[in-house]
């Protein structure tokens, strides 16, 4: 989610029984114990046990903004997990052209299998599908490639998700009170992900009948935050909720609202910082909510390769295989669970 995020929402297929919610990546087999009455795969606890090496190439934009550092953080720390994986990081980078010797790097030093969160998918698709027909397994991690034939597997976040959880939590709140104002401070407007978003959210709105009176755009950072949020604040005298779509440029959106004195409105925050979860939990500031949009997509992006390269599946699943495609749930943190998700925040 750094500020210049060309993030492609062309969803592949999702092939198995997978539901829009975050999975257990743990252990898990393949194995049907000899029991040819049944096509169900039987699980097991194995899966996290030493087995088959695998070196695993990684490969992301640069760190510029806190999700993206926690995003190979996260990846870096899953993978020590594992005493039969080597991962080699490349230094993070917002050059296309620099992040596609990267992989061709990968390809030349026959890894086993490759994790790419790609600056632009489109412009990494060509590399990654070289990678995949010389045998490498690709998990396409956050924006996705231009060709279901450039990844075995594809990790997302759930970005209409993030807007559904907002405006749900907005009219749960409301208690179907009418008449309330709703605003809400987006990210880049160009990007699919912040129209996404905003779509989300208008559509879980319509049915408490509430709308958004007032929208500004930013550029995910705390400067742009400030500055769409000073205008936002100006034009609307009346605020009762106020949805912001990033945790990093909300920095900037509370300075706006601390030096307009306004603290009248519930405000929901995006991504989920560990700041802004600290703010809920104080419990002393108009944040009352954030939307997770989660940066452990790499981690999992991980051991998904893991798990394909030493022939193995899901254990939560009946499906045999890996699936195609995940898509990672969007829950809303408040007081009342902000303990069981700041453990996986990620610092501004």
């Amino acid at each position: 989610m750094s500020t210049i995020h060309h993030r492609r929402r062309r969803g592949l297929v999702l092939i198995g029984a997978l539901a829009a919610a975050t999975l257990t990546l743990g252990a898990c087999g393949n194995s049907s114990d000899g029991d040819s009455s049944s096509n169900v795969s039987k699980s097991n606890t194995d899966n996290d046990k030493s087995g088959k090496k695998v070196v695993i190439g990684f490969s992301a934009p640069a760190a510029d903004h806190g999700w993206m550092g926690a995003i190979t953080k996260a990846a870096v720390a899953q993978a020590k997990q594992y005493d039969d994986v080597t991962l080699k990081v490349a230094e993070g980078t917002n050059d296309v052209n620099l992040q596609i010797s990267q992989v061709e790097t990968f390809i030349n030093d026959k890894v086993d299998a490759i994790v790419l969160l790609p600056f632009d998918g489109a412009a990494m698709t060509a590399v990654a599908r070289k990678a995949m027909d010389a045998g490498i397994t690709v998990i396409n991690v956050d924006r996705e490639f231009d060709s279901p034939f450039a990844a075995r597997t594809t990790v997302l976040g759930d970005n209409y998700g993030m807007g559904v959880s907002a405006g749900t939590f907005v009219c749960d709140d409301a208690k179907g009170a009418s008449g309330k104002k709703v605003a809400e401070i987006a990210g880049i407007d160009s990007l699919p992900l912040t129209q996404e978003r905003s779509k989300g959210f208008a559509d879980a709105l319509k049915k408490c009948g509430l709308k958004v009176d007032n929208r500004v755009a930013a550029e995910f950072t705390v400067e742009s935050g400030e500055k769409a949020a000073s205008n936002l604040l100006q034009a609307a005298p009346k605020i009762d909720y106020l949805w912001n779509h990033d945790d990093d440029q909300g920095v900037g959106v509370l300075a706006a609202i601390k030096n307009a004195d306004r603290d009248e409105f519930v405000m929901i925050g995006g991504a989920g910082s560990a700041n802004v979860m600290r703010d809920i939990k104080s419990d002393n500031t108009v944040l009352k909510a954030t939307v997770i949009y989660p940066s452990t997509q790499a981690a999992d992006g991980i051991k998904l390769a893991r798990l394909l390269v030493q022939g193995k599946s899901m254990s939560d699943l009946s499906e045999i295989e890996v699936p195609r495609q995940l898509k990672l749930a969007a829950p809303v943190v408040t007081k009342d669970n902000v303990d069981t998700y700041i453990k996986s925040a990620f610092e501004s």
